[in-house]
C-alpha cells in the first residue's frame, strides 16, 4: 500500500475512533509518524477502544491492589519477627495497656468493654494468667441490638471466650432510634461486658482493682 494510501486509511481510522496502538498494529506505522499525520483530528474513542480503556484500567487496578495485599502481608512478617516471642512480663503490660483504655476506673470495679472477640480474649488471658483468675471470677454481659439474635450472640461469645453461658448477664438491647445501621452492621455480634467477681476472696475483688490502679500508674509515672 503506498504512503499516501495508508495515510489516508490512518486518518479514516482516526475519524472512527480508533487508537494509535490500534491502528499503528493494523498498518504497521510508527506511533510517532500517526501523531504527526492525525494530530488536527478530533480523537473521540469508539466502543472498542473503550473497552480496552477500561479492561487496561481493571487490570492496573487488580495489579496495583495485589501489589498492595504483597506489601502488606511482607511488612507484617517482617513486624513479627521482629518482635518475637510474647513474654510473661510482655503481656502483663500489654494487659496493663489494655486495661488503661478499655477497663473501668473508678468505684473500684473491675470491667473491661470491647467489641472485638480478641481484645476480650487477650483480656482474658491477661486475667487469668497475671491476675491467677479463675474462669468462675469471670463474668460477661452482652450488649446488643433489636435485630441481633440473642441466642446466637451468646453462643458467638462463649465460644470465643469459653465462658460457660450459666455465667453470662442479662444482654442489653440497645433500642435508641438515633443510632446508625452502619454501627449495628459493623457490631453484629454486640458488644461484650467483661467483669471480674471475687466470689468472697477479697484479694480478687477490690484489692485486685487497686493493684491494676497502681500498675498503671507506675506506667504513666515512668512515661
Amino acid at each position: 500500500m503506498r504512503l499516501i494510501n495508508l495515510k489516508q486509511a490512518a486518518i479514516l481510522y482516526r475519524k472512527q475512533g480508533y487508537s494509535y496502538n490500534i491502528i499503528s498494529g493494523r498498518l504497521g506505522i510508527a506511533k510517532s509518524t500517526l501523531s504527526d499525520w492525525l494530530k488536527e483530528i478530533p480523537f473521540r474513542p469508539n466502543k472498542e477502544v473503550l473497552q480496552r480503556i477500561r479492561g487496561a484500567q481493571i487490570k492496573s487496578a487488580l495489579i496495583k491492589n495485589q501489589q498492595k495485599l504483597d506489601n502488606i502481608k511482607r511488612i507484617r512478617l517482617v513486624a513479627k519477627r521482629e518482635f518475637g516471642k510474647l513474654t510473661e512480663r510482655d503481656l502483663w503490660v500489654l494487659g496493663i495497656g489494655l486495661y488503661l483504655g478499655e477497663g473501668m476506673k473508678s468505684r473500684e470495679s473491675i470491667r473491661i468493654i470491647n467489641s472485638d472477640p480478641k481484645i476480650i480474649r487477650i483480656a482474658i488471658k491477661w486475667f487469668r494468667q497475671i491476675c491467677k483468675l479463675e474462669l468462675d471470677n469471670i463474668r460477661i454481659a452482652i450488649h446488643t441490638y433489636p435485630d441481633n439474635s440473642i441466642p446466637a450472640t451468646i453462643d458467638y461469645w462463649s465460644g470465643i471466650t469459653g465462658i460457660p453461658k450459666e455465667q453470662f448477664g442479662k444482654t442489653q438491647i440497645d433500642r435508641r432510634t438515633n443510632k446508625s445501621n452502619r454501627k449495628k452492621q459493623m457490631l453484629p455480634y454486640g458488644t461484650a461486658h467483661l467483669t471480674i467477681r471475687a466470689n468472697g476472696r477479697k484479694e480478687f475483688g477490690v484489692v485486685l482493682h487497686r493493684r491494676i490502679m497502681g500498675w498503671i500508674e507506675a506506667v504513666l509515672n515512668q512515661t
